[in-house]
Parts: structure tokens; C-alpha cells; sequence
């Protein structure tokens, strides 16, 4: 999964078709918890772009999208949010990839 490198990134990235921004932080253990399975998971929805925002580098993003608990991912379509799955709860596979699905 690719790291969001800059603010300025993120705007051209919001025109693909389909994006998932995955917010986390090292320091999360729910957030690693989900590490061994998100390659099996981008390449199994692979018309999707995945990009990793860390939480403590990108902390205006975060509030700008108001992503306050990590793991979380939101979903774009065409630059517009088409879903999200925040909360500071641990997630599932099986809950990741019913987000995905309801996008």
C-alpha cells in the first residue's frame, strides 16, 4: 500500500475513479492487527487505490475528514465520499471487505 506522501498528493489522488484511504499509526496495535491481510485484500479489489494515511503526520487530514479513531477507512468515488468505516475499534477482514463491498 502506497503512503500518502503530501496534502497536494491527496488532491490528485481524490480523482481516481475509486480510492481507499486507510488511516493508522505505528503506534496502534489494531492498526498491525490488519497488516498481514490488506495485500490479500487490495489485491483482491484491485479497482480500488489503497493509500495508507498516517495518523500523526497527516493529523489535519484527519480532522479534515474527521477521522478521530484508527483504524478507519473512507472510501472516495471521483473525489466525493462514497463511505467510511471510523471508529477506534480493531476490524476484521470480513468487516473490511463488507466495506468495501457497500461502496
Amino acid at each position: 500500500m502506497e503512503n500518502l506522501q503530501s496534502e497536494e498528493q491527496l488532491q490528485e489522488l481524490l480523482e481516481k475513479d475509486k480510492l481507499i484511504l486507510m488511516f493508522s499509526a505505528d503506534w496502534c496495535p489494531d492498526c498491525h492487527f490488519i497488516d498481514p491481510f490488506m495485500p490479500e485484500v487490495e489485491e483482491k479489489y484491485r479497482d480500488y487505490t489503497f493509500i495508507h494515511v498516517d495518523r500523526d503526520q497527516f493529523i489535519d487530514v484527519c480532522s479534515q475528514y474527521d477521522v478521530f479513531g484508527i483504524p478507519s477507512f473512507l472510501g472516495f468515488h471521483k473525489g466525493k465520499e462514497v463511505g467510511r468505516f471510523v471508529s477506534k475499534d480493531r476490524k476484521t477482514r470480513e468487516e473490511i471487505e463488507s466495506f468495501i463491498e457497500s461502496l
